[in-house]
């Protein structure tokens, strides 16, 4: 239940269909109880035809007859109707039991009805905060998790949560305020046969919930592993291309097949302890209903305290125990379900976000002087990638970073990104500290490139419509044209509206970056970051997007990440980098002259 209590406040916005329910859920218990009270008379009129019949208005004596009462004003009411014509008494007796279970099933229903209002807007708004807070979370947390077991959390854990939370609220109310109301109607019927199954109906509870006290354990393991194959399939379907080329079919199946063989032996052990508890409350009511038929048989016939249509009735009653019971003793399962399911959910949710504004944050102004990196330090995990590092871009300037693998290029786009923040120093824009400013105003003025361009299953224009969402189909063309795309894209079938594909699967390399780049282009940024975004072109494609990226730097602030050092040679500023330091800088006919770190690199590329 500690998990439900954070689950609680999402269903506040939806409190009117909550209490519509518990009004719906109280009438809903009197009429469940009062059904089986209403049969009294007509047993009466059936087994008892010639009984005398009640003509004076009874008097109501307390508690401890107020069953006596009842039969007998429903008595005096049937006789004032129908007179001493039996036929028009059992006529009159049925109409009143209709009456009374239509209003019962009437008032399931709306209870039922108002209660799907809050658990569906508690199943939307819980998914949408999910949502929110994963594409908020810094690319940090998503290193560490497996992305099926996110999309595990959102789709199934949250479903988990809402049939737990419709079943809590029935454990709440419903079924106790049934059990309450029909208790209410035993009392009035017999104290001794009431007492007798309070006797019995705690021993009854104690049984099953022994066998409940597993339950969140096991359903924490169904739902993480099944995280896991999701995890599993969506890495299979990304690198299906690899899996078949290393002809890798047989491992990945050998670990699907692993992953599913344990789900199904978590599942069949949930299932089946859970399973345990409708026959055993079943069972266990039969037991109490049996002995009560015992008791109460010799109260009728030995004792003759109590009258054979009031222990029919309370029978009955005891009997719409049983159904409320095996009731809350499912829902209590399912909560204890739904609270793993919660605590997976929440750990989402609850997360703390370490790049998170500032309470005071400052839009940040339109960039108009420099980027300052001013000794700065950084680390991933234990080692640093870069240390005290510091450098200067002016506004206009074309800095390109070139290095080996692992030398911190990328780092430096993540970072002034703030994708990560640094340990130690300051990134500045104009003398604003990046840790000081919204990270909305700051990416505004950015616009990005990377190496993999990442499109979506939409159109081109929608795909493009991302760096600006009020763009006409005007300046979308142009963007296309400065990225040398408009070409091909005018060739598709719908034109700018055709649908690419998954990941832009229906292009080829060098049409998915050129789109990349009309990405950037139609933002029109005033700092471009552009991530080795020619490395995996082949040479053709290549000069069509080294075209487009000349085009795209123009009058702009440029941070490239070079792996191709022949794209780089116009850049205002080299900076040559070896395990997070800087080596050399200086333009490329310089740097050739000093027969360095940055010659033997251009050097290399030279003779492969």
């Amino acid at each position: 239940m500690q998990y439900f209590k954070k689950i609680i406040r999402y269903a506040l916005p939806y409190k009117i269909y909550g209490m519509l329910n518990i009004i719906c859920n109280v009438f809903y218990a009197a009429f469940s109880g009062l059904a089986f009270m209403v049969l009294m008379p007509l047993l009466q009129v059936i087994f008892k035809p010639d009984a005398k019949r009640i003509t004076v208005k009874p008097v109501y004596q307390g508690i401890t007859k107020a069953g006596e009462y009842f039969n007998d004003s429903m008595s005096y009411f049937i006789t004032e109707i129908a007179g001493e014509d039996q036929s028009k008494a059992l006529v009159v007796v049925i109409l009143l039991v209709i009456c009374v279970f239509f209003l019962k099933n009437i008032f399931g229903y709306l209870a039922m009805y108002f209660i799907t209002f809050l658990r569906n807007g508690v199943l939307k708004d819980i998914r949408n905060d999910l949502y929110d807070k994963t594409i908020h979370l810094p690319l940090s947390y998503f290193s560490e998790k497996r992305k099926g077991d996110i999309m595990a959390r959102i789709g199934t854990d949250v479903l988990e949560i809402q049939h737990s939370f419709l079943s809590i609220l029935e454990l709440l109310f419903r079924e106790p305020l049934t059990i309450i109301f029909t208790i209410i109607f035993m009392l009035t019927l017999s104290l001794k046969l009431t007492i007798f199954v309070f006797v019995f109906i705690p021993i009854s509870g104690f049984v099953i919930s022994l066998i409940g006290k597993s339950l969140k354990r096991k359903s924490d393991k169904v739902q993480r592993e099944q995280g896991y194959f999701l995890s599993l399939l969506e890495e299979t379907l990304g690198g299906l291309r690899i899996i078949k080329g290393f002809n890798a079919e047989s491992i990945f199946n050998t670990k699907f097949r692993e992953s599913t063989e344990r789900f199904n032996k978590y599942s069949n052990s949930l299932l089946n302890r859970t399973n345990l508890a409708s026959p055993t409350s079943e069972f266990l009511g039969i037991a109490v209903i049996s002995v009560l038929l015992w008791y109460g048989g010799r109260l009728v016939l030995v004792e003759q305290t109590l009258q054979g249509e009031a222990f029919l009735a309370f029978m009955g009653l005891a009997y719409n125990i049983l159904t409320p019971a095996k009731a809350i003793s499912k829902a209590s399962y399912s909560v204890k379900k739904g609270n793993a399911a919660a605590e997976r959910v929440l750990e989402i949710i609850e997360t703390e976000d370490p790049l998170k504004d500032k309470v005071d944050a400052k839009t940040l102004p339109f960039f108009s002087r420099d980027i300052v990196f001013d000794k700065i330090s950084f680390k991933y995990d234990s080692d640093y990638v870069l240390r005290d590092f510091s450098l200067s871009i002016k506004k206009g300037q074309t800095v390109a970073f070139v290095g080996q693998s692992g030398s911190g290029k990328s780092t430096l786009a993540n970072l002034i990104t703030r994708f990560y923040d640094i340990n130690e120093g300051a990134i500045k824009i104009d003398g604003f500290n990046l840790k000081d400013v919204s990270k909305a105003s700051l990416r505004a003025q950015l616009g990005i490139v990377t190496q993999d361009a990442i499109l979506f299953n939409d159109s081109v224009a929608n795909n493009l419509l991302l760096g600006k969402p009020d763009a006409s189909e005007e300046q979308i063309v142009e963007a296309l044209k400065i990225a040398n795309a408009y070409e091909f894209v005018k060739e598709l079938p719908k034109g700018i509206h055709t649908n690419i594909g998954d990941g832009g699967g229906k292009l080829s390399g060098g049409q998915k970056q050129r789109l990349s780049i009309a990405r950037a282009v139609l933002k029109n940024p005033p700092i471009m970051i552009l991530d080795e975004a020619t490395s995996a072109l082949d040479t053709e494609s290549e000069q069509l997007v080294q075209k487009a990226i000349e085009q795209l730097m123009q009058n702009r602030t440029s941070i490239v990440i070079a792996h191709r050092l022949s794209t780089i040679q116009n850049a205002d500023n080299i900076v040559v980098l070896h395990k997070g330091k800087i080596v050399e800088q200086g333009k490329h006919e310089e740097l050739l002259q000093r027969k360095g770190t940055y010659a033997k690199l251009v050097n290399m590329q030279s003779l492969t």
